[in-house]
Order: C-alpha cells, then structure tokens, then sequence
C-alpha cells in the first residue's frame, strides 16, 4: 500500500466469500457523495483483488440506482461464469438502505494475436506546451487530478447559448502523481465534466445513471505509462428528453488508445 489518496480510496478488505468492505473517502467527495470514478475504481478493485479472476479486465460497467452515502459499505464481486479465455462478473455495493451501485465486469485472458493501430490521438499539442489550470476547488475530488485543457473548457459566460459542440480534450493525471494502473485508468475515464454544461453554457443539475469502460490495454502497457499523461476527450452525441450520452477515449503520450467510456447521464431543467 502506497501512501496516495489514491490507494486508500479504493482499500478493500475482505468479508467472507465475495464480499469486501470499503469505505467512502474525502479525498474524492464531490458536490453530493463520492467521485463516480472513484466508485467505479472500488468496484474493479475489487474484481482485482478476488483470488477466483481469471486474467485482466477487459470491461466494467457500473449503474448508479441510488446515492452513495458517506461511510461504509460492502461490495460483491462473483464469478458468475469462467470459461476458457474469459470470466463474467457480477458487482453490487451495499449500505445500510439496500443496493447502491450494480455492474458487470469481463476479465479475459488476452493472446497475442493480431493486433492492428487503433483510432489515431486527435492533433494536439504536446503537454509541456499546454499549461496546467490552476484551481483550488472545493469539490474536493478535482484537487486529485492535473489538468492542461487544450480545448473544451468550462464555459466563461453561463449564459445559456448553444454551442457547436461538446467537445473536450485534456491531458490528465494523478497528483501528486501515481502509477497508472487499472484503477486509476478506470477513475481518470470519469474526470470531466458533463457534457451539457459545456453545450449549452447553463449550470444543469446532473447524475451518471450508467458508465462502461472498456479496457484496450494489458497490465504491462499500463505500467510502461508509469506517471506520464493520458490524452483524454470526451463529447456527447445527443441531448433528449432528460438524459444525454457522452463518449471518451484515453490515449498515452505515444498515441495509444488504452480505454474507451461511455455514460448515459440524467440531466433536468
């Protein structure tokens, strides 16, 4: 155990078949409760820590039924299924109330095989000529991250006119700074903000309802990132009714997609 905020967000210990116990951290509390990614990181951390996982995580897919309270709380993570190269998981988090958070996850033993250049890292400059944003906020959870915004900033002016697009680009990591690992991949996949903020310059009320990573990369390329920067972008492909998607890639500093996300998330007026 490292001594990062980190880590001790996402300790678990175990409770008996399935289960661990793990506790909220004030480290990555957000304007009500905890960080999604945070969440999310807990749930595959415990997948990681089940002596039953078949090789690396290959999908994560959490759903947000209810708020997570500060404080403690159980997840169970089972095996629902192993086959020869990949293992389905089923996760739940529990409080005092009943079930929090569900999830799927995919582990699988990956083969090396045919392994083509996947889609290209946008054109953008490199991160020592982006500046870092200074900020200090007091959403605790965003004082956890280095941000240098190439594109897609929160809007200036919350004057509620349209905008092209809801795009963002970002270079993005831990601070202080932290290994990369599946975790932390799998928090960072969750650090910006909604999309609607950004497209129509209103301050919306907003929750994730779902959130899916899918992880493009093994163990060992993840550790060849060490502490260096992830490309992230993120934007949305519609708007209806009360709910709107958004889609993000991560790519390291030599252009490799390591995970891509996609979320649906409630909005309201």
């Amino acid at each position: 155990m490292s001594g990062h905020a980190f880590d001790a967000a996402i300790a678990l210990q175990p409770a008996g078949d399935n289960l661990f116990t793990g506790a909220t951290s004030p480290a990555y509390a957000n304007m009500i409760g905890p960080y999604g990614g945070i969440t999310a990181a807990q749930m595959i951390n415990a997948v990681m820590l089940h002596p039953k996982r078949l090789g690396e995580p290959l999908s994560l897919t959490v759903n947000f039924a209810a708020a997570l309270a500060d404080g403690a709380f159980t997840v169970e993570a089972r095996p629902a299924r192993t086959n020869r190269s990949t293992q389905h998981w089923t996760l739940e988090i529990r409080q005092a109330d009943g079930v929090v958070m569900t999830g799927t996850a995919v582990t699988a033993a990956r083969r090396e095989i045919w392994s083509p250049s996947s889609d290209a890292m946008p054109a953008v400059p490199p991160v020592q000529d982006v500046p870092v944003v200074s900020r200090r906020s007091r959403v605790e959870w965003l004082n956890r991250y280095e941000v240098r915004s190439v594109e897609g900033s929160l809007p200036e002016t919350w004057d509620g006119a349209d905008q092209e697009h809801s795009r963002t680009q970002v270079w993005v990591r831990d601070t202080p700074v932290r290994a990369l690992d599946f975790a932390s991949l799998t928090a960072l996949c969750d650090v910006f903000f909604p999309r609607i903020w950004l497209r129509r310059s209103k301050f919306t009320p907003v929750g994730t309802v779902s959130m899916t990573v899918y992880f493009h990369a093994g163990d060992a390329q993840l550790k060849a990132v060490g502490t260096g920067y992830l490309m992230a972008q993120a934007q949305a492909q519609a708007f209806h009714n009360g709910y709107f998607d958004q889609s993000a890639q991560m790519w390291n500093e030599q252009g490799q997609l390591l995970a891509t996300s996609h979320q649906i998330v409630y909005y309201k007026e």
